[in-house]
């Protein structure tokens, strides 16, 4: 025990790091005592000190042409520890990947990855944590998940990256004098001015709010027009086929404040909140409230999808409550993002303390982000010509465009599944006419022997969701138009040949 104690506390150098028992042997070679059995099997060798012991007490000259002994110690001592620290630096750097000197293997990765518009792997690397497809996997279209706007991303090198210093957005506030007191000023200034660029929402007179997507948003919205001393809980309608989440988000608490009660087409009754998609999920039809807006009846507009790649702009809206998110404007999902626009201060006070009640307030380092991407997005309409290659809208409405070409066409070979009409509108933001191409497909199964659309197609490793969730029957499916596309390609490819 004592020797041991004697060889624990001498490991510990003045610096105050420990240091192998070899290593430490080698560092001071008058040192220590002869290694234990335990260092031998542990592969730490006979410390230097040992050997040169040995020799000293016995006196004895080596023979002609041998290696000293201390050598032999030596380079067997360097020769294990090495092939040690081989086996167990790959796991120190898992384990401390930001240890002062260390590169972990994220750091490797981006010190290698190739820059925005070259090839290589890294560059095609997904930012999802979704496995690649290959001809035999299972292609997952049944989230919205907006990955299709990685490629256009890529290739606009520094415009939307962002370096947040350590001391910045430590405080909870950022602008006490707001009513969202949480709200980043940058991020306020570049929501209102996409919206002027884009001509799809008023924003003069309006307040901005900002909620870690706007799910959170609409649950605030709930709150906010539900009278807190209604006798009943305040029924919340949408006409099907109606967001699936719709549902699920408004029961999700069992709230006496609200409750789901169905399509809104078949609702009688005096106190509402009616929610309005337009481009509606998961149709993609033009909508507007189907109930009168008076007396207790309130609607909250979710215009998620009312951007240039998806719908035309055909006017300004200006309603009471819209809803819009980064996840379907820019493609941002994982930033967490999505904003109000709210005419009634009251209204825009209690939604704010709805999110400042279930999250305290919104991450300031994402609003950050999401307020350098929406000005590169702003930046690619109004920064000249030498912006011009960098449009965000012009990308989507390209691929959006050939992807429901490409979908039509595998429909029709197919022959046994049908799609709703195609429509078109005149855009005021591309002043033309231009075609309404949904994020998300209506997919119907015509075939007589299949009642059940979603169970069909995930038979052929398709996996959809089911329009018994939007409240319509069980022959549709919603189908996401906004995969990779080696995902998409392959959806197709199976589609057409489905008969």
């Amino acid at each position: 025990m004592a020797a041991s104690r004697r060889r624990t506390s001498a490991e510990f150098q003045g610096n105050g790091s420990l240091m192998p028992p070899s290593a430490n042997a080698i560092a001071s070679p008058r040192g220590g005592g002869a290694p234990s059995r335990e260092e031998h099997a542990n592969g730490g060798g006979p410390a230097l000190s040992s050997v040169l012991s040995a020799t000293e007490v016995t006196g004895r000259r080596r023979p002609a042409g041998r290696m000293p002994l201390w050598r032999l110690g030596m380079f067997a001592s360097l020769a294990l520890n090495a092939a040690a620290l081989a086996l167990l630096l790959p796991r120190y750097i898992v384990s401390h990947p930001h240890h002062p000197g260390v590169v972990s293997l994220d750091q490797q990765h981006h010190a290698c990855a190739p820059q925005p518009g070259t090839s290589g792997a890294a560059a095609s690397a997904p930012s999802t944590g979704k496995p690649a497809v290959t001809s035999n996997s299972v292609i997952h279209l049944d989230h919205g998940d907006p990955t299709m706007f990685e490629a256009f991303w890529r290739e606009t090198g520094d415009a939307a990256e962002l370096v947040v210093p350590g001391w910045q957005t430590m405080s909870y506030f950022s602008d006490v004098s707001n009513v969202c007191w949480f709200m980043e000023p940058d991020f306020d200034q570049q929501v209102r001015r996409l919206h002027r660029t884009v001509g799809n929402a008023a924003v003069d007179g309006y307040h901005v709010l900002v909620g870690t997507g706007s799910t959170q948003l609409l649950m605030a919205a709930l709150y906010a027009l539900s009278p807190a001393d209604a006798v009943q809980p305040t029924s919340v309608v949408s006409t099907a086929p109606y967001y699936s989440w719709y549902p699920a988000v408004t029961d999700f608490l069992r709230s006496g404040l609200f409750r789901w009660a169905g399509d809104a087409s078949s609702f009688i009754g005096d106190a509402y909140i009616e929610l309005v998609c337009s481009p509606n999920n998961p149709d993609g039809a033009i909508r507007d409230a189907v109930l009168g807006s008076g007396g207790s009846g309130k609607a909250v507009h979710d215009l998620a999808y009312y951007w240039p790649q998806y719908t035309p702009i055909t006017r300004r809206a200006d309603h009471d409550i819209m809803l819009f998110t980064m996840s379907k404007s820019t493609g941002h999902a994982g930033t967490r993002i999505g904003w109000a626009l709210v005419k009634d201060r009251e209204v825009a006070r209690r939604m704010t303390k709805f999110v400042e009640l279930n999250t305290v307030s919104v991450s300031k380092d994402s609003q950050l982000r999401a307020a350098k991407v929406l000005r590169a997005v702003s930046d690619g309409y109004d920064g000249g010509a030498s912006a011009s290659r960098h449009r965000l809208f012009d990308f989507g409405r390209r691929k959006m465009a050939e992807r429901w070409r490409m979908l039509r066409e595998a429909a029709a070979a197919s022959g046994i599944f049908s799609l709703p009409e195609e429509t078109s509108g005149r855009c005021n933001f591309a002043n033309e006419t231009a075609a309404n191409n949904p994020a998300f497909a209506w997919l119907r199964c015509d075939r007589e022997d299949v009642e059940d659309c979603a169970g069909f197609l995930r038979g052929h490793k398709i996996v959809t969701r089911s329009g018994n969730q939007f409240g319509a029957g069980p022959r549709y499916v919603r189908v996401s138009m906004l995969d990779r596309d080696d995902a998409y390609d392959i959806f197709i490819r199976r589609l057409a040949s489905l008969k």
